[in-house]
C-alpha cells in the first residue's frame, strides 16, 4: 500500500463513519437533527437558516442503496442529511412516484417480468430516443409488482445486494414517511422535490405540477417556510409551482451550451449560458429563491478533466439574492475531477475530501451528494476552519 493510498479513506471506513451516525461531527443524530429542525414548518425557520453548507442526499444516499427507494431515504436521513431529494414522474394512471427517469429499465426489475414484455417500446423524449419501460404506460397497481434496483451496479456492486427489497415508493408515501420521522426526531424532514421532463408529460395530460401541489397543500408543506424545496430544470414548471403553491424553489441548470426543453418547445433562443448572466439571474429571483447548477458551472474543468479557475457564478447568484445548491459530487474516481482521482480503480474511492474543499472554497450554500455521510464530514472540516 502506498502512502497516499494509506490516506485515501476506504468505503467502509466512510460507510462506518455513517453507521456511528452524526456523532462522528460532534453531536448524536438525532440531537443534530432536533438542532437543524427547530422552529423548521409551518412557523419558525426559513430555507435561509438550513446549515451552510447544506447537504443534500442526492435521490437518498444512492451511494449505498438502489436510489429513490424507502431504504435509500432512510438511510440518508439517519446518516444527518440536511435534506433528502426525490425526482418525480407520473403512472398511467396520475399518481407521483419517485424516479429519477420514467425510463424504468435499469432501475426495476421490469425485464424479468414476462406480463410487460409487450410494453417494451421506443420513445423521444425531450429530443432523446430511449427504448425501454416507461412509468406513463403502468398504472401504479401494475408498477407496485415491480422492485427497484441498483441504476450502475458496475460502479456500484455491493449496492446490488439490495435489488428487490424494495418497491417503487409514490411521493405520498414519502410525505407518510416524512412525517413519521418528524414527529420520531421531533423535527420536520426537509424534502428536495424535482419535477421531471414536465412538459413532455404535460403534453401527455399528465401534468406534474397540479398534482404535486394538491400533494403539498394535503401535508402542509405549501408554505414558505415549508421544509420543502421545489426544483426543475424547467424554469416553466418551476414558475407555474410558483402560482401554486408558496414552497421555496430553486432552478436546475445543466452545461452553458444546453437550453431548457421548455425554452425548445417554446422558441426560447435563450442557453443556460444566458441565464447564468446577471439579466438571467435576476430574472430567476423573480420566482425562484436560488439556483442548482452542474458543478462546471462553478468550477470548469479542463481538456483532461482538472479543475480550473471557478468562475463567478456564485458571486454573482448571491448578488441576486439566490442561494446555489450545485450537483453532483460523488465518491469514485470516475466521477471526480482528474485531479482528485486516486488509484488505477475507476470505482475505488478518490480523494473526495479535496474536491469537496475545493467546490465548498467558491462559497456556494450546499450540494447534492450521492454519500451524505462523506458529505458532512467534509462540511464539518469546512466549519472547523
Amino acid at each position: 500500500m502506498t502512502e497516499r493510498a494509506r490516506k485515501t479513506p476506504g468505503r467502509r471506513t466512510l460507510l462506518g463513519a455513517a453507521v456511528l451516525g452524526t456523532a462522528a461531527l460532534g453531536l448524536p443524530a438525532a440531537a443534530q437533527a432536533a438542532e437543524r429542525g427547530r422552529g423548521h414548518g409551518t412557523g419558525g425557520r426559513s430555507l435561509r437558516d438550513l446549515p451552510v453548507p447544506t447537504v443534500i442526499g442526492h435521490r437518498g444516499a444512492s451511494g449505498y442503496r438502489p436510489e429513490h427507494t424507502l431504504g435509500s431515504y432512510q438511510l440518508a436521513l439517519d446518516m444527518g442529511a440536511h435534506i433528502v431529494e426525490q425526482d418525480l414522474v407520473p403512472t398511467k394512471d396520475g399518481h407521483l412516484v419517485c424516479r429519477h427517469e420514467n425510463d424504468i429499465t435499469g432501475t426495476t426489475d421490469v425485464a424479468d417480468h414476462p406480463e410487460f414484455a409487450g410494453r417494451k417500446t421506443t420513445k423521444s423524449i425531450d429530443g432523446v430516443s430511449y427504448t425501454g419501460w416507461f412509468t406513463e404506460d403502468f398504472t401504479l397497481a401494475e408498477l407496485k409488482t415491480l422492485r427497484a434496483t441498483e441504476r450502475i451496479p458496475g460502479n456500484r456492486p455491493d449496492n446490488a445486494l439490495y435489488n428487490g427489497r424494495w418497491a417503487v415508493p409514490t411521493f405520498e408515501e414519502v410525505l407518510r414517511w416524512a412525517e413519521k420521522e418528524g414527529r420520531k426526531r421531533g423535527a420536520p424532514v426537509w424534502l428536495y422535490v424535482e419535477t421531471k421532463h414536465p412538459t413532455y408529460f404535460r403534453k401527455l395530460g399528465l401534468g406534474l405540477e397540479e398534482p404535486l401541489a394538491r400533494l403539498l397543500r394535503r401535508y402542509g408543506r405549501d408554505r414558505r417556510n415549508s421544509p420543502t424545496i421545489l426544483q426543475s430544470f424547467e424554469p416553466g414548471s418551476v414558475q407555474r409551482l410558483a402560482r401554486l403553491v408558496d414552497t421555496p424553489r430553486i432552478v436546475l441548470l445543466s452545461g452553458p451550451r444546453e437550453r431548457p426543453w421548455d425554452f425548445v418547445e417554446s422558441g426560447d433562443p435563450r442557453t443556460v449560458a444566458d441565464l447564468v448572466k446577471p439579466a438571467g439571474l435576476q430574472w430567476m429571483a423573480s420566482f425562484a429563491q436560488g439556483i442548482g447548477p452542474t458543478l462546471d458551472l462553478i468550477i470548469p474543468k479542463d481538456a483532461s478533466g482538472r479543475l480550473t479557475t471557478p468562475t463567478t457564478l456564485v458571486r454573482d447568484a448571491h448578488a441576486k439574492g439566490l442561494l446555489l445548491h450545485p450537483y453532483t459530487l460523488r465518491n469514485e474516481n470516475s466521477f471526480l475531477p482528474a485531479d482528485f482521482r486516486r488509484g488505477t480503480d475507476p470505482n475505488a474511492y478518490g480523494d473526495v475530501f479535496g474536491a469537496y474543499a475545493a467546490y465548498f472554497a467558491t462559497g456556494i450554500d450546499g450540494i447534492f451528494a450521492d454519500h451524505p455521510d462523506t458529505a458532512l464530514l467534509a462540511a464539518a472540516d469546512r466549519a472547523g476552519r
